[in-house]
């Protein structure tokens, strides 16, 4: 090749870039002008919102139309959300599963979304966990009684005999009356479970315990009070004695469960609760004449046990009938 056809070259290949420069500068002006502009209003944004960062927090927009929305996982989100809530929620859900974990502990574990899946996993643990235990009593009473107490030595004359009977024996897991049950069960030789609640004061579960389930949330424990039992035996105890008492009569009342006795135990100690209710409830119209009949009163364990077997009998009936209403 000579030093003309050389130049020549040469001379093509800059005019070819000059004009190739020249495409790109009519791009970038048109782009960075009408272009923009007309694909920010397509996308409901103003050119001047556009020449502001793009941010449409900044913009108010109260008491105007909405607008556009994005969806966020199941959440559907207007585009200026993010100046009126103290979090991004228009963060994509995987950029918030591979944020980085502060070194602190994580803010997450105090949300609601994050306890209700603790709930959940009370729930079910609580199931898997008692699942399989067969029959079984629920025994409530007070944490505060000690061996040599009245109420402590019923309940364990009245755990060995369920023990004996076949049943397990559901409380709380603590001490007092419920270690007294739980000790009752074990020496006759039945299941003995607790479910211990986590309380500002520790409460630690007793040593009569074959199977112990721990709960963070009471209402998670009561439905294992009710679910897995076939009827409640409640001795002398104060508040929490008390509101499982009355949660069990009502869930009787409204139909929730059947079949379920409620066995008082210590005629004098329940005596005033007991003539409150006819008192007021009753004599007040806030309850029926048959709404005290779900609520059997007794001193003598050997009598529990017979009250439970009879329940036993009239729910095996009840579910028979109903075999036979459902055969084809």
């Amino acid at each position: 090749m000579n030093d003309r056809t050389r130049g020549g070259a040469t001379d093509e290949g800059e005019a070819r870039g000059r004009a190739d420069a020249d495409v790109r500068g009519r791009v970038d002006a048109e782009v960075g002008g009408r272009t923009t502009g007309d694909i920010d209003r397509r996308d409901g944004m103003s050119a001047d919102t556009a020449r502001r960062g793009r941010d449409t927090r900044e913009i108010d927009r109260s008491g105007e139309p909405i607008g556009e929305h994005r969806r966020s996982g199941r959440l559907l989100i207007s585009r200026d959300i993010g100046r009126k809530m103290p979090t991004d929620p228009t963060m994509t859900e995987d950029r918030k599963l591979l944020e980085p974990t502060p070194a602190e502990k994580p803010g997450f574990l105090g949300t609601d979304p994050w306890r209700a899946l603790r709930i959940l996993s009370e729930f079910v643990e609580g199931f898997d966990a008692l699942a399989a235990i067969g029959p079984a009593i629920t025994i409530f009473g007070s944490a505060r009684v000690a061996e040599g107490d009245p109420a402590y030595d019923t309940a364990r004359e009245i755990g060995r005999l369920l023990a004996e009977d076949g049943y397990a024996v559901i409380t709380g897991g603590g001490p007092g009356v419920m270690e007294a049950a739980n000790r009752g069960c074990q020496e006759g030789g039945g299941l003995s479970v607790g479910c211990n609640i986590e309380l500002p004061h520790e409460q630690s579960i007793n040593a009569y315990v074959d199977l112990g389930v721990e709960f963070r949330y009471f209402f998670a424990r009561k439905v294992m009070f009710v679910k897995y039992a076939d009827g409640f035996v409640i001795l002398p105890g104060g508040y929490g004695t008390m509101d499982e008492l009355m949660e069990a009569l009502t869930l009787i009342q409204t139909g929730k469960i059947q079949h379920f006795p409620v066995v008082l135990v210590g005629s004098a100690f329940f005596a005033g609760f007991l003539e409150w209710v006819r008192a007021k409830l009753l004599g007040e119209g806030m309850i029926s004449p048959d709404d005290l009949d779900l609520i059997q009163v007794t001193d003598d364990p050997k009598e529990v046990v017979e009250i439970i077997r009879k329940a036993g009998r009239r729910r095996e009936r009840a579910a028979a009938e109903q075999a036979d209403v459902s055969a084809p």
